[in-house]
């Protein structure tokens, strides 16, 4: 017999092992958040408030926050509520701009001005109000607001922005791609293209166009100009680079150990540090290969081009493991252009 919903209710305040209480309340919401949505969220509040579990007390505010929609303001008290609780403000954040939207503007900002509370949250309320109201306060910061640090508040600027009534921004503009991703005709093309086709799945999911993910761009020249000052590179990946330059692209395939970073022009000559040199002591790395180029890593695994073997303006891959007190290298793929349709397939 199916379990009723005071049933799953009771099982989650009397739970005390958090894997359990996970899939419960998992359950619960796959069971009856169609059918008896309000009455799943009421479950969740009340735990929120007085369940046993404190870390569960915060994570359930994600779930209820997926559960509520925009504007019901019927839950406004709760996420008022939530941020004076410290436990519980951070994730408190979110539901209140969902649920009061612009008017939640005032509060979280006096929580970013809050030089008691922990830095992550001041930084989630910026963050949550920058999403909100399309202003760039966190233009150039991480996605993830625990990493900033508090020089990186625009406090300054926040305080205009209020002054202004709070003016809605613009937002961020799309990274600009080449038509040449929607109309492929070279075999290089034809990858890339598949390659964006997949990256495209993981945009639709979340992003984030303050710090995008999973584009591939049309690069800075300036950024190619050093690129083509310090090698010579085969044509294929050059054109790569300029037309397709992977922004923050991880590629989470098992068949490469806890998935693929793919470098793009703003990445590759920095990436290089650790492989071919030292950075911290501008020391050039005697046991590397000055001939491999590192345009990939797998959980620092590096994937080299080579570029003393430059035939049919491409080159092979080659690559190695880590941590094994020397670099012992086997071929990947005989070109780029395999490399990435492995990559795709």
């Amino acid at each position: 017999m199916a379990k009723t919903i005071t049933q799953f209710e009771e099982s989650l305040f009397t739970e005390d092992d958090g894997s359990k209480f996970s899939k419960i309340k998992d359950k619960l919401i796959k069971s009856f958040s169609s059918t008896d949505r309000e009455k799943v969220i009421e479950i969740f509040i009340q735990y929120s408030k007085n369940g046993k579990m404190l870390h569960w007390r915060n994570f359930l505010l994600t779930d209820i926050i997926d559960l509520i929609k925009k504007d019901e303001t019927n839950y406004i008290d709760f996420f008022e509520f939530t941020i004076t609780k410290p436990e519980l403000t951070y994730w408190g954040i979110d539901g209140l701009i969902k649920t009061k939207g612009a008017k939640a503007y005032e509060p979280l900002i006096e929580l970013a001005q809050n030089e008691s509370l922990p830095t992550e949250v001041r930084a989630k309320a910026i963050k949550s109000i920058a999403i909100h109201s399309n202003q760039p306060f966190d233009r150039d910061l991480p996605k993830d607001p625990g990493y900033w640090k508090i020089e990186d508040f625009r406090i300054n600027e926040l305080l205009d922005w209020q002054n202004r009534e709070y003016k809605q921004g613009a937002g961020y503009s799309k990274p600009k791609i080449h038509p040449t991703l929607k109309n492929p005709k070279t075999e290089l093309e034809k990858a890339v293209s598949k390659l964006d086709a997949k990256l495209e799945i993981e945009r639709s999911k979340q992003q984030d166009l303050s710090n995008p993910s999973d584009w591939l761009a049309i690069a800075d020249e300036s950024r190619i100009a050093a690129i083509e000052q310090k090698w010579k590179l085969p044509e294929n990946y050059l054109l790569f680079l300029k037309n397709y330059s992977p922004i923050n692209v991880f590629i989470d395939d098992e068949k490469f150990f806890q998935g693929l970073n793919l470098y793009g022009a703003d990445d590759l000559i920095k990436s290089q540090n650790g492989y071919s040199f030292n950075s911290m002591t501008s020391e050039i790395l005697s046991d590397w290969p000055p001939n491999y180029i590192v345009i990939a890593d797998a959980g620092a695994d590096p994937y080299c081009i080579d570029i003393a073997a430059i035939t049919n303006n491409d080159a092979p891959i080659y690559t190695s493991m880590h941590g094994n007190g020397e670099w012992e290298f086997e071929k990947y793929s005989d070109s780029f252009v395999d490399f990435l349709k492995d990559i795709v397939e």
